[in-house]
């Protein structure tokens, strides 16, 4: 029973901060303060009392207008803090009910029945819901004026990298618990039966570590990681705008995404962004279909499809980890694989820059 209580809770929660994350959608694209002036009435321009700035209650009972005009709030408002409570409530049903990432009990499994879960559990939990939260404000600004504020990137960027100093790979694990050694083979690192255990930081910089990282779990193993996958995403993405242009003969991809996928390497590692961009090709469909059919225009925001690219990798790393892992530890391979993919991205936008003639 207390589970349930601890859902709602979190629904609660979440559903506070999606009436923040408003504030924020609707100000940094205009460089405006997010703390002054206190939320008032776009078009009377009255201050809104605490009792009307309820997250959900007050739009329903005020039916989405100004207490004080009458003039009608964007349902935006309300569909940002339903999906934000609502995701942080699935969220926290994954990582910690379920325990997607297997993460190790330290209270054993009476307790955890009875919805007494270990801190760890709760504060893996809470750093995902950091990013999710980015990525919400991050998606948003792309889809209302296709423009990802410098400003949230920075900012989740440095909370990355900070988390990094002290959930370094392989926390909660032990360095011993992560990797099974005693596998009869040369470099268990690129073997999937290895089982390499995913910490909060999903996998380290690479495997085995090197001698001044190892043996993993201090934080110049986790800042070596948060740095890299930072570097990872902002620059594989800058690569494929660059090569995409060049093949199309025109802007293909705005610069905020590569500051996107920054954001979200400082708190997964490199090989969860690479891993994701390939993966939100499929929300990319989904989200293009819908922004042609209703908008009307060529410009497609891309930021939306990469979180949730990045969120299904991040939930799904238990079982997408074993199939990549023999490439991504692989260097030999991976510096094959890196320049080809390269290649074609070029050749293929070239390709329908030709048939769009």
């Amino acid at each position: 029973m207390l589970v349930y209580w601890w859902i709602l809770l979190v629904f609660v929660i979440g559903a506070a901060v999606g009436s923040f994350l408003n504030v924020a959608i609707s100000r940094l694209p205009l460089e405006k303060s997010l703390l002054w002036p206190s939320s008032r009435c776009g078009n009377c321009l009255q201050t809104i009392r605490c009792y009307d700035n309820l997250p959900l209650l007050s739009y329903l009972r005020l039916r989405g207008r100004c207490r004080n005009c009458g003039a009608r709030f964007s349902i935006r408002y309300f569909i940002v803090e339903l999906a934000t409570g609502l995701g942080f409530a699935g969220l926290f049903y994954l990582e910690v009910v379920v325990n997607i990432h297997e993460w190790p009990n330290q209270r054993g499994a009476w307790a955890v029945q009875q919805g007494f879960f270990p801190i760890e559990w709760w504060l893996g939990f809470g750093y995902h819901a950091i990013l999710f939260s980015l990525l919400m404000v991050v998606s948003m600004c792309d889809l209302d004026c296709f423009e990802i504020p410098i400003q949230v990137t920075l900012t989740g960027a440095a909370l990355g990298l900070l988390g990094s100093l002290f959930f370094a790979w392989p926390w909660p694990w032990t360095p011993a618990q992560a990797v099974p050694f005693n596998v009869n083979m040369l470099n268990p690192w690129q073997v999937p039966q290895a089982g390499l255990k995913a910490g909060l930081q999903p996998w380290p910089l690479w495997g085995p570590l090197p001698q001044w990282l190892a043996p993993g779990g201090n934080w110049q193993t986790g800042l070596a990681t948060a740095i890299a996958g930072g570097l990872a995403g902002t620059f594989l993405l800058r690569a494929i705008a660059f090569l995409a242009g060049k093949g199309l003969g025109k802007e293909a991809m705005g610069l905020g995404d590569a500051d996107l996928m920054m954001m979200a390497g400082c708190f997964l590692g490199w090989q969860p962004v690479v891993i994701a961009f390939f993966v939100s090709a499929v929300p990319g469909l989904v989200f293009g279909a819908l922004s042609l059919t209703l908008r009307k225009g060529s410009e497609i925001p891309f930021g939306p499809s990469l979180a949730v690219g990045l969120l299904g990798t991040m939930l799904s790393w238990r079982w997408i980890g074993p199939y990549v892992q023999p490439i991504l530890f692989w260097d030999t391979l991976l510096l094959i694989l890196a320049p080809a993919c390269m290649i074609f991205m070029f050749v293929l936008t070239f390709l329908l820059r030709l048939a769009q003639r």
